[in-house]
Formats: C-alpha cells, structure tokens, sequence
C-alpha cells in the first residue's frame, strides 16, 4: 500500500517540535481522538519508548503496539506500529524540516509494511481513513505546541 503523508507549518523551532514529540505521553494528548487506553513501556523518550493503544479507525478497533526505534534529533523520529495480531507492521515518521521566515514545517508520513488482506483490498478506503485522521492529528498536535511551549517558557 502506498504511505501517507500529512505536514503542518507551526510557529515553534524545530529543537521545540522535536522537544516535544520525542516525549512519547505526548502523543495521547494529539491523538486521542482515534487512539485510546494508551499504556506506557520502555523510556519516557527517545528510542525504545512505547505504547499500546487501541485504534478505532472506521469503525474497527485493534490494538497497535508503537515504538520508537530510531530518532534523529531535532529532525526525525520513526516508530514502528504492529496491530492485526502481527499482522499490519507499519512505520510512522515525523520528520521536522526548518522554515526560512522561521518556524516548522512538520510531516508525518504511515507506511505499511506488511497488511491483512482486508487492508489491502480496501486500501483508498484505508489510506482515506489514516489521512483523515492524521490531518486531524497535526491540527491538533499545531495547538498541543503553542500551549506547550507557552507553558514551558513560563
């Protein structure tokens, strides 16, 4: 299946983005509008930081098990995703680029590896579903990072 990717442009420098989404209980608070019951393993940041979470995306719930396993600061952090009883293996990776007049531009693109059959067979239903919901997540990671950093610099 082919990724996708989604990107917003934020006010914040790529070292707060980074900051701030290397910190893998901060994901809860963009993406709770899809994912819930998150249980937290590992570090609390940084490669080798998880979380299993249960999806609902169309309707359907799995539970996804997320880890961080490479990060390269403050541009790039990937995750892997494993649902479907092993049997979706995907990558998600934000990648944070610096905008001239300041501020950045982040993206975040899903990636299968390996899908159930039924994924597959849908896939522009699926691939439609993960926009969807990955465009709410920037907007909504955007507002998590002007409180944040708002917050922090007080």
């Amino acid at each position: 299946m082919k990724p996708v990717t989604v990107s917003i442009d934020v006010p914040q420098t790529p070292e707060q983005v980074y900051d701030y989404l290397d910190v893998m209980a901060h994901h809860e608070r963009f993406t709770d509008h899809y994912l819930t019951g998150w249980r937290y393993g590992g570090p609390p940041r940084g490669i080798g930081s998880s979380a299993t979470v249960t999806a609902t995306l169309g309707g359907k719930k799995t539970d996804v098990t997320i880890e961080v396993v490479e990060a390269a600061p403050p541009r790039r952090i990937v995750e892997r995703n494993v649902s479907a009883a092993g049997r979706r293996l995907a990558h998600g990776a934000y990648t944070i680029e610096s905008l001239g007049g300041g501020g950045s531009r982040v993206s975040f693109t899903y990636a299968w590896e390996r899908a159930p059959l039924a994924d597959r067979l849908l896939a522009p239903v699926v691939r439609a579903a993960m926009r969807r919901a990955n465009e709410k997540v920037m907007r909504r990671l955007a507002a998590e990072l002007v409180r944040h950093v708002s917050t922090a610099g007080s």
